[in-house]
């Protein structure tokens, strides 16, 4: 975690850590099952280390560039965005950090996010239905929430350790085009597409719940850090409740378009009916909403 004024969170660094040991446990078990599946031989090991490491570097240079495509994103200037930018330069300052790039995704439905492999390689985006319908003390406090994760590195961490589930999903992909390719019709080689798609589905399964829980912890740590700093959690609220409820009111084919990033956003594009929202990236709203009530009332006490 970098040394900024952003209170620190240990339960945020434990769990980060614990996500990259299991998920790296999981990749060695990953590793180990493709050599035993095509017969103990080093080239169906040679071969997922290859792929492995083409996935972690495409990963850990361009997940900022992939999210602000998948948004529709694209970065400012101070010229073209002073009051944005302002907000940025005030909250840097004030949290002692480095300022990441500024973006802003021309979409109307209201979300922000932050991606980068590091806080010297970061861009803040907020969508330009955020700017619209928050005030300017929300708009703050939501860079505050999005710039707390970027001190944090958990955006790094969240590249890290979802790369084993890359590896198993290219795992069992590959295995179901070599199906109905029609490929290794004898016995043995469908054995072999069979192993490779259990172990696929079941390593997938395991890194994906993982990368779930580190989720929803860190939306809360970000949450949390971002009240601290600005000393308005009821600002945060706000911006919150207000962003969830246009979120609600937003057609279902947009909502799809932007999901895609929902593990960045600061809240998901979900409708709350559909079966994705039990297998959300974020807790829920109220969670959220009890916590920054506990924090102000705590920063109401008398010193």
């Amino acid at each position: 975690m970098s040394s900024t004024r952003f209170i620190k969170d240990y339960g945020l660094s434990s769990r980060m850590w614990l996500a990259i040991f299991l998920n790296g446990a999981l990749y060695v078990v990953l590793i180990l099952a493709i050599w035993f599946i095509f017969g103990q031989t080093t080239g169906g090991v040679v071969i997922a280390l290859l792929i492995s490491g083409v996935a972690f570097f495409f990963q850990w240079y361009s997940s900022d560039a992939i999210a602000m495509r998948a948004m529709g994103a694209r970065e400012v200037t101070p010229e073209q965005a002073p009051e944005l930018h302002m907000l940025v330069d005030r909250l840097c300052q004030l949290a002692d950090m480095k300022k990441p790039r500024v973006a802003i995704a021309y979409s109307e439905i209201p979300n922000a996010f932050a991606t980068g492999r590091s806080p010297n390689h970061s861009v803040v985006c907020v969508t330009s239905g955020l700017l619209k319908q928050l005030s300017q003390e929300e708009v703050e406090a939501v860079l505050a929430h999005e710039l707390s994760h970027v001190a944090h590195r958990d955006v790094t961490v969240m590249t890290v350790a979802g790369v084993t589930g890359v590896v198993a999903g290219l795992m069992m992909r590959s295995a179901m085009y070599s199906g109905m390719a029609g490929g290794n019709r004898n016995n043995n080689g469908a054995i072999v597409l069979l192993a490779m798609t259990l172990v696929g589905v079941v390593v997938y399964a395991l890194s994906f719940l993982l990368i779930r829980v580190l989720s929803r912890y860190r939306e809360l740590a970000a949450d949390r850090a971002a009240a601290y700093l600005t000393g308005k959690p009821s600002t945060l609220s706000s911006a919150l409740v207000k962003i969830s409820g246009e979120i609600g009111r937003i057609p279902s084919k947009d909502l799809r378009q932007a999901a895609t990033v929902n593990h960045l956003n600061l809240v998901p594009a979900l409708d709350g009916k559909s079966i994705g929202a039990l297998f959300s990236t974020h807790p829920p709203l109220q969670k959220r909403l009890d916590q920054l009530s506990r924090i102000s009332a705590d920063l109401s006490r008398p010193a």
